[in-house]
């Protein structure tokens, strides 16, 4: 395989890939088409944030005990389960949707359901990359391929979502998700993992303290978590207010809002290919400290564009720049972390990056829906801006300090080295 796709060479990697790369193109469509759902039926910026807060919310309160358990149970056991229940929720959406019995608080609750099997599904599927391939120098290829995934799915979902809205209505959309799931079923109907031995696990709040005292105890990853949060919590809740933005400010429809969308997702998928050609971590962490402010000013500006063919290009950036932080970040994280701690670890990070993510998008949609949504975007720009300053600040220094830490640990091991030669 290429360098970029060297991940693949492992069997296991390579059908969980081909699987993932169908189930998730559905389930882009079906955000969408729930996105669209809640504003044609509400024409309410409470209503679009409420639904991504229901969708997300619960992975702030349930990922944490779910990385437990993914910590102890055979992951491919636990993601087969979760994937079939994602199905289902979208067999019951699209009959919903097409017999025109779907409601705002109905689309509420359905998206509440779906973010409570997210939940359980998210902290194992970041989790089980490291079982996947074969040699963990392939590790960072595979999680920068996973954020490619996502991004090559949410380029072409959200487009093709909006396109079918119009023809066909929200209900298709639904349908597809739900067939969509099969290919990730069968892939990991078909992944072969070794048998994990026996084990006597610590009780499950105790376990969840040990991972929490761990992050705590690990300023890179704690810094890493930090950023991640500012991100989740003040950038990425404009997608959720995309639709009104379509509609409102540009004057467009469903085929607006998914152009849009496919623009940031042509943006995520640029950064997604320039992780995955990475051949190491070396300077990744100056680049996200790069990224994250960027992300701040892009925001401030789109929220700011006077017409759709000057949003299209900064839609783009903000694609890229918050790819390359959260999924340089999960990758920083991932080469960082003690496998034994890696489910609870990436749990927190599920609820870093997507468990914030709600309170921010109701948050956003509340005060949207009072002031507006260009001068709520534009303060969230400004405000992911001072964050990621202070993240870069803080990078610096402690990269200044490094030198100091190894040459003082240097010094102190020759110092032992010295009386150990001395005594008889």
């Amino acid at each position: 395989m290429p360098a970029f796709l060297r991940a693949l060479n492992s069997r296991n990697y390579r059908l969980y890939f081909v699987g993932q790369l169908i189930s998730l193109a559905g389930t882009w469509m079906q955000q969408i088409a729930m996105a669209w759902l809640a504003y044609r039926l509400s024409n309410s910026a409470f209503v679009l944030g409420s639904v991504g807060f229901a969708s997300q919310i619960p992975i702030l309160f349930f990922s944490a005990f779910a990385g437990v358990w993914s910590d102890r149970v055979d992951r491919r056991r636990l993601l087969l389960l979760s994937q079939s229940l994602s199905m289902v929720q979208a067999l019951v959406l699209a009959v919903l949707a097409w017999m025109e019995w779907i409601t705002p608080g109905l689309l509420i609750f359905m998206a509440l359901c779906l973010g409570c099997i997210n939940a359980l599904d998210v902290p194992a599927r970041q989790a089980i990359a490291v079982q996947l391939v074969d040699d963990k120098e392939d590790l960072p290829n595979a999680i920068a391929l996973n954020s490619f995934l996502m991004n090559a799915a949410r380029f072409v979902g959200p487009a093709l979502a909006g396109y079918l809205v119009v023809l066909m209505g929200e209900a298709v959309c639904f349908l597809l998700n739900a067939l969509s799931y099969l290919a990730v079923l069968l892939a990991l109907s078909a992944i072969r993992l070794p048998a994990q031995g026996p084990s006597r696990p610590a009780p499950a709040l105790d376990a969840l303290k040990e991972g929490i005292s761990y992050v705590r105890g690990h300023g890179p990853i704690r810094r890493s978590l930090l950023l991640v949060s500012c991100i989740s919590f003040l950038a990425t809740p404009y997608a959720v207010m995309m639709p009104l933005f379509a509609k409102e400010i540009f004057g467009g429809d469903a085929g607006t809002f998914g152009l849009l969308m496919g623009c940031a997702g042509a943006g995520s998928l640029v950064a997604s290919f320039f992780l995955a050609s990475r051949r190491d971590t070396g300077g990744l962490e100056g680049k996200v400290a790069l990224a994250a402010p960027a992300v701040g000013a892009a925001l401030t500006c789109f929220a700011l564009s006077p017409s759709q063919q000057v949003a299209y290009p900064i839609i783009m950036s903000i694609g890229f720049c918050v790819i390359i932080t959260i999924a340089g970040s999960n990758t920083l994280i991932q080469t960082r972390v003690n496998n034994a701690y890696r489910g609870r670890v990436m749990a927190i990070f599920s609820m870093a990056f997507l468990g914030i993510a709600p309170l921010g998008s109701f948050i956003v949609g509340s005060v949207a829906h009072q002031v507006g949504i260009r001068p709520t975007l534009a303060a969230c720009g400004l405000l992911t801006l001072a964050a990621g300053l202070v993240y870069r600040r803080l990078t610096r220094a402690a990269s200044a300090q490094e030198p100091v830490e190894q040459a003082a640990a240097e010094h102190q091991m020759d110092k032992e080295g010295g009386t150990q030669q001395q005594r008889p």
